[in-house]
């Protein structure tokens, strides 16, 4: 049996709706790694009050999530880790000033702070 080759079933692949696919996933992918170096670049680099940690991050728009292990005041805690949360973004098209492309907006981005008292 022999194969021949069919130009149009190998440009399917091309058509505009999946283009826009994958424009609006690479999109996607793009704001969820700008989320994640920002999370990771707001992990304190030594020890750090566990309020003004906390204050920091929701001043720089993160929903804290703060993971307590031991009995001891907050006072006597230490930050052990910030770990970047669930983002959720919208991407749109219209936006002002963009004309036709695609605008990704982050309408949200958590972070957990593990504290070890």
């Amino acid at each position: 049996m022999s194969t021949t080759y069919h130009p149009k079933r190998h440009l399917t692949g091309n058509s505009p709706k999946s283009i826009a696919t994958a424009a609006i996933s690479a999109a996607a992918l793009a704001s969820a790694a700008l989320a994640l170096a920002g999370a990771s670049a707001a992990a304190p680099a030594g020890p750090a009050a566990v309020d003004q940690t906390v204050s920091q991050l929701q001043a720089d728009g993160y929903q804290v999530i703060v993971n307590k292990v031991g009995t001891d005041p907050l006072t006597q805690c230490t930050i052990s880790a910030v770990r970047p949360g669930q983002t959720y973004s919208r991407t749109d098209s219209g936006a002002p000033g963009a004309q036709d492309d695609l605008v990704t907006t982050v309408t949200e981005k958590t972070v957990y702070v593990e504290l070890a008292c």
